[in-house]
């Protein structure tokens, strides 16, 4: 009965609907190149905990993309992105499995699930509060690409650490003003 299904909507002009449709394009990869663990930590978690206008439907309220209800790990509702609320920094110092470890790691791993690394704007991470080209549940949270949230972001996704460091290459102190991850300025251009 399927095949003969498969067959007849095949004979409308409109294909096998098991096929996968030609426009989908899968973006370039960068090689297996990780981003920046100090950056994200100094600069993107802060976004995730930050209080942000949120605005469903034509009202505006505020709430933080970390909150329970919205990508909290214990009780969100937003999806893939699940984040351990305000988890504390980790030492740089540590051993890698030790900061590996840690709510805020997790934090980490857990957004690069909503990146393509090199491709911010092929990144649901900066396209979903953006409400552009997918749904988010939580409204629209940058009204525009250049909402300075946004921008820290997309600084990160675009400059991943070089071919065969890990992400917690030194390569990424130059992220910073001064080239320090601890007490620099998180660049944005």
């Amino acid at each position: 009965m399927l095949v003969l299904s498969v067959l007849l909507l095949s004979g409308c002009g409109g294909g096998s609907p098991l096929d996968n449709p030609t426009s989908v394009a899968n973006p370039a990869g960068t090689g297996g190149q990780k981003l920046s663990y100090a950056y994200f930590q100094r600069c993107v978690n802060p976004v995730l905990n930050l209080p942000l206008r949120v605005l469903i439907n034509g009202v505006a309220t505020t709430n933080t993309c970390a909150a329970a209800g919205c990508h909290d790990n214990a009780s969100g509702t937003g999806g893939a992105l699940r984040l351990f609320g305000t988890a504390p920094a980790v030492s740089l110092s540590l051993a890698p499995a030790e900061v590996r470890a840690s709510d805020m790691y997790k934090n980490y791993y857990s957004s690069l699930g909503e990146t393509v690394v090199g491709s911010p704007e092929q990144s649901r991470m900066i396209n979903k509060p953006l409400v552009r080209g997918v749904l988010h549940g939580g409204g629209l949270i940058f009204d525009t690409p250049d909402d300075p949230a946004a921008k820290l972001i997309r600084y990160w996704i675009n400059r991943p650490m070089p071919q065969g460091q890990d992400e917690f290459s030194v390569a990424a102190n130059t992220m910073f003003t001064p080239a320090d991850p601890v007490n620099g300025v998180c660049n944005t251009e």
